[in-house]
Parts: C-alpha cells; structure tokens; sequence
C-alpha cells in the first residue's frame, strides 16, 4: 500500500519551540506555539490543517469513512450527547461569588491542577492537531482559542464550527483560551474529585478547559460558549444560545430554543440572511455570531424540507456524526436513529448559500422563543411583553415526547433556563435582566412560537404544521402580525392573533382543535402548574411585572 504525500512544512525560523526534534507540520505562530498549552514531549504536531488534509489523516487513523457526496462520517462511541453531568467549574477567587453554583458544579483549583498535569503527561509521545481558531465575530468581543484534540476529524470538526482567521492572522496568532480534547484520557473520581472516567473541567481564571473520556465534538463547541457566557455579561454583552437571521430591511430576528424545536430550521430561510444556528452576542453595536458553522440535528432530515441543511450532507469537508451508513453504497440513512436520535451533521457557515460573509448584524427588531408543546396547549405564536418575555426567556420551556429516551412514555415538560442552563455559569437572573434591558432599549417585539402539537398532546393530536409556523413567521417579522386583531390566552395572558389569511382559523385557539375540550383544560392546568412550579427558584431575583407574567389558570369559557 502506497503512502500519502506529504505536502511541504512550514516552520517558524528563528524562534525556539522547545521542540527540536518534534515535526510540526502546518502554519503558526511559532513566537506563541505550544508551550502555550504546557504540551511537551509530544512526537507530531500538526497546526492548522485544512480540510483535505484532515481527511487523509482521519482516514490514516481509521477514525471514519467517507460517505457518498463526500462528507465524513464518524462515530462517537457511548457519547452521543453531551455528558452535562461530568461537567466541572474551578472554584476560585474569580468565579466563587459570580458563578451559579446550584447549576454548576465546582472543582478545586488543586483537583484541576492534577488533573491538568496527568492531561499533559497523558499526551507525552502522541501525535496532536491544533486549530487557532476565534470565537465571536465582533472583534471587540472575541476570543481566539487554541483547540488542542488527539482525532484528525475533531480538528475537522471545531474548525467547522468556529470562525477560522486567515493565513496572515495565523502567523500572528495570540490564544486567550485552551481547549485540550483527548477521549483517550480517564479520569479518576477518586484522584482528580470528578464523577466519573469522563470530564470536562473549565478554569475561566486561565480560560483552560481539559475535556477526556469522551468522543462527543459537540463538548468542544460547547466550552467555548460556556467560556463566553461567562466573559461577555461583565461587558454589558449578552451571550445567547439562539440563532439569528436578517431580512432585506436589515431587519434582524433572533431565534431561541431548545433542541428539537426547530430554531436551526426556522432560522435558514431562503429569503433572509442567516447570521448563525446556535450562538451569539448582542453587543451595543448589534447581533454577533460566536461561530464560523452550524451544527445541525440530521435525524429524518429531508432534502425536501430543509433543502439547504440537507445539501451540506453531500459535501466534502462536512462531518456526520454518528449517521447510519450504508456500507456498500456508503449513502446515509437519516431516518435511522439505531444509534442515536441525536445525529447531527457539523459545516462551515458558508455552506448555506444565504449565509452572511460577517457574522453581524444590526440591533434585532424581533425576538422569536420556540417551543415545541408535546401537551398541545400553546397556540403556535402569541406576542409577549416585555416582562412575559423575561419569563418565558427564565423558563426555558420545551417538551420531551415519548421514545426519544428511555423511560419516556408520555410528554414530560422541560425547563431549561435562558434556553441554555447547562451552559450558563452566571446566575439566570443576571443574562434575564440584560435581555430585558436590550429589549426595552431597542423596542424589540417578542414572539412565543410552539413547533409542538396541536388538536391534542403527543400521540393524540398533530404536530403544528410547519407551513403554518413560517407563514406566521413571515407576519411576525415583515410587521404584518402587529396590526391583527388578539385575544387574550387565558392560561397564559399573552396575546394570540384571532386569524391571519392563509392560516387555517381553528389552529390559532388550542381548545378549539381539541376533541374533548375538558381534557385540554386538564392538559392546561397540568402545564401551567409545572410553569408555577419551576418558575418559584427565580422568584426573588425578578420584579413584580415579571412575577405577574406568571400563567394562572383561568375558568374555561364555553
């Protein structure tokens, strides 16, 4: 068997690494190279590697296949998801009085540094890829990150996702934050004070996170964000786990949601620039993108459907992550969910044919929260107050339906603050109020969308069309939506459009679509109890308008 070509080095002259003996292949700083990380003794290095070049490392290692259309295909092993659980924060003088420690769980700064020394030693004579790389495209507010992983297809795929500088930027690139990724890294409880053999431990003092024990890129996006949700609130920026398009208008629209309510497919829409699908800034000077990618959900995607998501699949440079493979004919199969229902597919940004060039855009003239309502009470879009949206942004609602885990039989509710709690090491109360004010201060209209079912819960009704969804979309951004006649929801309190032209009449009043009307007011006492509920650890930290967003149930009018 032949070998691959080496394509020619390039080297820093003049500079000492500390690496004489070790070959280092690629472009970068060498006057900040890996002594950065305090990686030594390493036998290869490869910085900055492109996507062709990843591709024949990845396939030297046996770490995937190329699936037809050309994308590369991975699997992840036990981690298909995120392990939130294994997730540390270093307790220390910077983050003691300013991270939510009822979300986060904390680390000695001594556990962290034995952790870090047996992650240094556990890469002695190993072979390691480095992406520079930066999150947030505003420069005022970004942060370049060295990316350190042992897989040729992570590199792959984190330098899909976040911005990647240029030729010259690499030559003169400065890292403000490590990420060091090696899956073959166990961790001992007992050792390093962790729960399991897997951990992802986060110093925002030195801005260092050490991720071990697990396959899942999606780890490493994630502590980026975590790192900038922790950073950005002290400047008055607000960090967001939403996606954001603009229109013709420069009419900027963010969208928030949890997985699985549709805000990477809502948000790529054809007639409208998209900015990004997962993470972003609201600065003074508008909206942001943390990333240079998407990281889209595959499972049962349709070319039909999604016709832009879809055709990322089918090219080369983009990482399917644990889709089923035909291994004959090497197509994937997206309906397939035998591994996992979490398959996802990671790009870069510019795959999107309306993709922006910047990253920005202006302030936002509308805020979209998703949802998708398993229990089939939420009418599929009602406009918010200023202070119900302060709510709904703390509650974070979605629901989980029956067979996407194991033990889930029936609709469960989901609350998961600020559409982001498991990335959110500030208190929630801290990014609601900056939302709040940014809302006030630019006159922003805020929209309650339910992708979920209607004419009864999960396994009774439908669920809401999605040419209904985006043709109330299309009123609520273009500003039509404003000027329809609204009813007040009873349960909730906010205003829901009584009809619009195009949309069948009956979908917008929930009781209506409903067979039996007394087990929708049961479904709805049920749902606004859970709302009441979760809504009581924010109580103190939330003024009176927002306590009074709060749904109540109301009696049922025939």
């Amino acid at each position: 068997m032949g070998h691959l070509a080496k394509l020619p080095t390039e080297r820093r002259p003049g500079v000492s690494t500390g690496f004489i003996d070790v070959k280092q292949t690629g472009i970068w700083n060498a006057a900040k190279g890996i002594e950065t990380t305090g990686l030594s003794d390493l036998s290869a290095l490869y910085w900055n590697l492109g996507e062709p070049e990843l591709y024949e490392e990845a396939i030297r290692r046996g770490e995937g296949v190329v699936a037809a259309g050309g994308a590369f295909a991975v699997e992840t092993g036990v981690h298909t998801g995120r392990s939130p659980n294994d997730k540390f924060v270093v307790r220390d003088a910077t983050t003691d009085g300013s991270v939510w420690w009822d979300n986060n769980k904390p680390l000695s700064p001594e556990k962290f540094e034995l952790l870090y020394a047996d992650f240094l030693a556990h890469a002695k004579g190993r072979e390691l890829f480095v992406q520079d790389l930066v999150g947030g495209a505003e420069h005022a507010h970004a942060l370049p990150t060295r990316v350190v992983t042992e897989y040729a297809w992570h590199s792959l795929f984190i330098r899909n996702l976040m911005i990647r500088p240029g030729r010259a930027d690499l030559l003169s690139f400065v890292p403000q934050m490590t990420i060091i990724d090696l899956p073959s890294f166990k961790a001992d409880p007992a050792r390093h004070g962790v729960r399991t053999e897997t951990v992802i431990a986060c110093d925002f003092t030195r801005k260092i996170v050490l991720i071990g024990g697990t396959s899942y890129a999606g780890e490493m996006k994630k502590s980026v964000f975590t790192m900038l949700n922790f950073l950005l609130p002290a400047k008055n920026v607000m960090p967001m786990h939403c996606s954001a398009n603009v229109g013709p208008a420069g009419d900027t629209a963010l969208f928030f949601g949890l997985s699985g309510t549709g805000k990477t497919t809502l948000s790529a829409d054809p007639t409208r620039t998209l900015v990004g699908d997962d993470e972003h800034g609201w600065s003074e000077n508008g909206v942001f993108n943390f990333e240079g990618g998407c990281y889209a959900k595959t499972i049962r995607l349709s070319r039909e459907a999604e016709p832009e998501i879809y055709a990322t699949t089918e090219r080369f440079g983009t990482v399917l992550e644990n889709v089923a493979i035909d291994p004959l004919t090497r197509q994937p199969d997206f309906d397939d969910g035998s591994k996992t229902e979490n398959t996802r597919c990671a790009y870069p940004l510019h795959f999107i044919p309306n993709a922006s060039a910047t990253g920005r855009a202006p302030q936002p003239k509308n805020i979209i929260m998703l949802t998708a309502d398993a229990f089939g009470v939420m009418p599929p879009i009602a406009k918010l107050t200023p202070a119900q949206a302060m709510y709904h942004f703390l509650s974070g609602y979605t629901a989980k339906v029956a067979g996407t885990e194991k033990g889930v039989t029936e609709p469960q509710a989901t609350f998961s603050t600020c559409f982001g709690a498991p990335f959110m090491p500030r208190h929630p109360s801290e990014y609601g109020e900056l939302l709040k004010r940014l809302i006030a201060d630019h006159e922003v209209d805020c929209w309650l969308v339910n992708t979920g079912w209607t004419g009864g819960a999960f396994g009774e009704g439908r669920r809401m069309p999605i040419k209904v969804t985006r043709r109330l979309l299309t009123a609520a951004l273009d500003g039509s939506l404003k000027d329809a006649k609204f009813y007040t929801d009873r349960n909730f309190g906010f205003a829901v459009p009584t009809d619009l032209e195009g949309v069948e009449p009956h979908i917008l009043h929930p009781r209506k679509t409903w067979r039996d009307k007394l087990a929708y007011d049961a479904q709805a006492a049920k749902l606004v109890g859970m709302f009441v509920k979760n809504f009581e650890k924010f109580e103190a930290y939330v003024d009176g308008d927002v306590k009074q967003a709060a749904p109540e149930i109301r009696a049922a009018a025939e």
